[in-house]
């Protein structure tokens, strides 16, 4: 018996969640994802269905683990992945990329904040651009303060032009990605790599689809302002080798400087006549020698950034199927078939 050549074709999504605390708003989450499990339509026409909904479950203060049990339970689609201990929220989202099994995963926090209705949106973007990465761009401003979100832009923004950090001003947790991409990601990312980054590393087509981002309810924060400083050095230490080569650079700015500054002084020596004894060589020694020792710490960041990139888990490549025969070469609908595409 051969597959309907007529019935549209239909892309199975995991839904992952990583579950620190979500005894209070975790149900509901649920709720809102049980009829995507039924199968849905795209504004584009794109056919789609939630197979599976992944709870990482990241051991936090509450008692999530409770609600998850009861969810399971409740619904076949629901499958748990529970860590030995906390490990943060990038470690848990990768665990459950690790445990997923669909063609698209689709990363969601367990607050409310992400409407699961818009990953209509994200599915549509990565048909339509051939995307096999595509972030929610929210079009209102996060419910997170002034100060945050502020903090949070500008930080992005030195990550992605400083240190070449992909596109870190479109990172978003609310995130839909190719099956293998994500998984691929999740076995080879080494410990505490910025899941993001890692992403950007083989992801061949990034886009962005608009979102309308929720209040996130009663329930508080779990990040304070020294997580986020924490969150963002790890985005910098993960992003490459990019500030170990500013070392570099600095280190031969130096040493040119100081050769023309050890010229200069060399000179006005014999031009001047009056500079105390001994001044001369003396400035010449130090400005070389801060050059050497810069350059040479140069030398050494080189070395240190092919180590860092191994420990990171940066692979040399990553093989993928054809693209053809995948979710982004089947069942477009009519009204994509006809456009120009990239």
């Amino acid at each position: 018996m051969t597959e309907d050549e007529s019935a549209p074709y239909v892309h199975r999504i995991s839904v992952v969640i990583p579950v620190y605390q979500g005894e209070r708003t975790l149900r509901a989450v649920i709720a809102e994802v049980a009829p995507l499990t039924e199968g849905f339509v795209t504004a584009l026409g794109v056919h789609a269905r939630v197979d599976e909904v992944v709870l990482a479950y990241d051991r936090g203060p509450d008692r999530s683990d409770r609600v998850i049990r009861g969810l399971a339970e409740e619904h076949a689609w629901i499958k748990p992945v529970w860590l030995s201990r906390n490990f943060g929220q990038h470690a848990a989202t990768l665990a459950g990329m690790a445990s997923s099994g669909g063609e698209w995963i689709v990363t969601l926090d367990e607050d409310g904040q992400h409407d699961p209705a818009d990953m209509a949106n994200l599915l549509d973007a990565a048909v339509t651009e051939r995307a096999d990465l595509v972030y929610a761009a929210p079009v209102n401003r996060p419910p997170h303060g002034f100060v945050r979100n502020t903090a949070s832009k500008a930080s992005k923004r030195v990550l992605e032009t400083l240190f070449r950090g992909g596109r870190a001003t479109s990172f978003n947790s609310y995130r839909l990605v190719l099956g293998e991409i994500g998984r691929s990601v999740a076995a080879y990312a080494g410990t505490g790599v910025y899941l993001d980054v890692a992403l950007g590393w083989v992801a061949a087509r990034i886009t962005t689809a608009p979102v309308t981002l929720r209040e996130e309810g009663d329930r508080r924060s779990g990040y304070s302002y020294t997580r986020l400083l924490g969150h963002f050095w790890r985005m910098v230490l993960t992003s490459g080798t990019r500030g170990l080569r500013l070392v570099t650079a600095t280190g031969v700015v130096f040493f040119i400087g100081g050769v023309v500054f050890a010229l200069y002084l060399v000179i006005a020596r014999f031009v001047a006549g009056d500079i105390p004894e001994g001044w001369t060589s003396q400035m010449v020694l130090t400005a070389l020698g801060t050059g050497v020792i810069l350059v040479s710490l140069g030398i050494i960041a080189e070395y240190l950034g092919v180590a860092v990139s191994t420990a990171l888990g940066k692979p040399a490549y990553l093989i993928v199927r054809d693209p053809g025969a995948g979710p982004l070469g089947r069942g477009e609908p009519p009204e994509l078939r006809t456009t120009d595409r990239p």
